[in-house]
């Protein structure tokens, strides 16, 4: 069965993001990383520095231990000047340090095993000025070979408003039964 892994990057407990999100996994088996509860350091950029990178003593290595036990990503960030929150980016620039950290040998490989979907709420025509949001990851991914299924983007600003978004509701449903049905196909 096809584990998943829901990193959510929003700072508002409880936000649109995570209520959209929720609905996109109910019923299913999911580890929720909430990133806003840990620290994580932003990247000191020592990729082609004599000494390498050092430990930074936060919580960043560990989230990603546990991220990686899973088959499936799915990212839930709200769009936050045209991007992801700071800390799903915090998190995500990190991925560079890591690519050159002994202990997780063969990052970029395992991450070509992997699948990805984002979940994005903003709340200023987000449908238009959340695509390049929804394009940074494709990136990303890209780099990566981490294969991008799909993605949701949601319209909402203040707390609650996403249940005013039905096409964001709709889609949070059919991406449930592409879960669910994913998983009940490895069996």
């Amino acid at each position: 069965m096809k584990s998943i892994a829901v990193i959510y990057g929003g700072t508002r407990p409880n936000g649109n993001t995570e209520t959209l999100t929720k609905l996109a996994i109910k019923g299913l088996e999911a580890d929720s990383i909430y990133l806003n509860e840990f620290n994580i350091l932003p990247i000191e950029d020592k990729r082609h520095a004599e000494e390498g990178f050092s430990n930074v003593g936060d919580d960043y290595n560990d989230i990603l231990t546990r991220m990686m036990q899973h088959d499936v990503f799915l990212f839930a960030t709200p769009i936050y000047w045209y991007s992801m929150s700071g800390k799903m980016k915090n998190f995500i620039d990190r991925w560079s340090q890591t690519m050159k950290e002994p202990q997780f040998k063969g990052f970029k490989e395992n991450m070509s095993k992997k699948r990805a979907y984002v979940i994005a709420v903003g709340g200023d025509s987000p449908y238009i000025k959340g695509l390049p949001l929804i394009q940074q990851f494709k990136y990303i991914f890209d780099f990566f070979g981490l294969s991008f299924e799909g993605y949701i983007i949601g319209e909402a600003n203040r707390p609650g408003d996403i249940y005013k978004d039905e096409k964001a509701f709709y889609a949070a449903e059919q991406l449930r039964e592409t879960l669910n049905l994913s998983s009940m196909n490895e069996l």
